[in-house]
């Protein structure tokens, strides 16, 4: 392989803000894993945030950029996995697997898709100092011609077309809008675009926490909604505090800790067969390898608020927020029923319109 930008690249970041900015190229933001493909002529490597190869995973998708992407050049984008009208993050993570055989079965059975959204090189030529609105421009042009499972990320000069996108795309299992300057280079690994993303409350009962892994204080904490069975199911965790807020809420949680689990909503938790039919902390993970995933029980009486963006399924796709206690709360009204719930979009729309730009970027 040799191309004017070499494997492997780390990408270009996007820091939260809590609005839309004005003036700028905007895209849906793809809740998938980031990836980098390079293609000289029949090489072709994907990788990840991280530099590491995702070539293995998704042979499906090697041959596919062969056949779709210009003979020569790096690209930008993001690897999803369709199921029905959305994406589906949970299939996506269960392609990461040591087995070729599985991986080959996943490939066949769960195809993913590769959506592109920058350009960084094609041909000889690096497209690195090269303004966005300019490498927006060659992207189009280099995917005039490409196809399923590979597609071109719409985007939009029109800020209230993104707040529409903002809007209704969540429907279909996106993760809110990037916004990025017209004149800013590609700068890899730094956070110069901006996201916005959704975000919700609900309150939730905390069920245990787990030990910083610096020392003896709090942390995370165990979140838990009740389903309509009356079951606590594990729905996620809550992580930043300051290292002194750390400490204090050991103490403050102190009164509810328990000897042991047993007697515990989440008693079964070491048991990997329970796993399969309730969600508990600690399931065994691919991607927690080594990590100690122990925690402390908690009864489960106290009630707070957090801050979260969306679900995957059952449990907050990301780490929640901590907001403030809810005393007012009884834990058995912390369920399901209060979450909101997006208005269902086909993701076949989003991605069978590519060209939703009120103006040429820079114009």
């Amino acid at each position: 392989m040799d191309l004017p930008v070499m494997p492997p690249v780390r990408p270009m970041l996007a820091k939260s803000v809590a609005r839309i900015p004005p003036g700028m190229l905007y895209e849906a933001k793809w809740d998938g894993f980031r990836a980098i493909v390079h293609r000289d002529g029949d090489e072709v490597m994907i990788g990840s945030r991280t530099g590491k190869s995702l070539s293995r995973y998704f042979p499906e998708l090697v041959t596919a950029l062969r056949t779709e992407l210009p003979e020569r050049c790096v690209v930008d984008g993001e690897i999803v996995i369709v199921h029905e009208d959305r994406l589906d993050f949970d299939r996506l993570t269960e392609r990461i697997h040591p087995a070729k055989s599985r991986v080959d079965m996943l490939a066949e059975q769960t195809p993913a898709s590769f959506v592109a959204f920058d350009l960084l090189a094609l041909g000889d030529s690096s497209l690195l100092a090269v303004p966005q609105a300019r490498r927006r421009e060659a992207l189009e042009a280099a995917f005039a011609g490409a196809g399923p499972p590979v597609h071109l990320a719409p985007a939009t000069t029109d800020i209230e077309l993104a707040r529409e996108w903002f809007e209704q795309y969540e429907g279909a299992g996106l993760d809110g809008v990037v916004a990025k300057p017209l004149d800013l280079p590609y700068r890899p690994d730094t956070r110069s675009m901006y996201k916005i993303k959704h975000e919700r409350t609900a309150d939730v009962v905390v069920a245990g926490y787990r030990i910083h892994k610096s020392g003896p204080v709090v942390g995370s904490l165990l979140l838990g909604l009740y389903d309509a069975q009356g079951v606590l199911q594990h729905v996620g965790v809550c992580a930043a505090f300051s290292m002194k807020r750390r400490s204090e809420l050991v103490g403050e949680l102190a009164p509810l800790l328990m000897e042991s689990a047993e007697g515990h909503p989440w008693a079964a938790w070491t048991d990997e067969a329970a796993h399969e039919t309730a969600r508990l902390p600690g399931a065994p993970s691919r991607w927690s390898g080594t990590k100690d995933l122990s925690w402390l029980p908690l009864r489960p009486d106290l009630v707070c608020e957090v801050g979260y963006d969306h679900m995957e399924g059952d449990r907050f796709r990301h780490t929640a927020q901590f907001r403030r206690w809810r005393p007012d709360r009884t834990p058995a009204s912390c369920t399901y029923e209060q979450l909101e719930e997006p208005v269902r979009y086909d993701l076949a729309e989003v991605l069978a319109a590519p060209g939703h730009r009120a103006e040429p970027p820079g114009s």
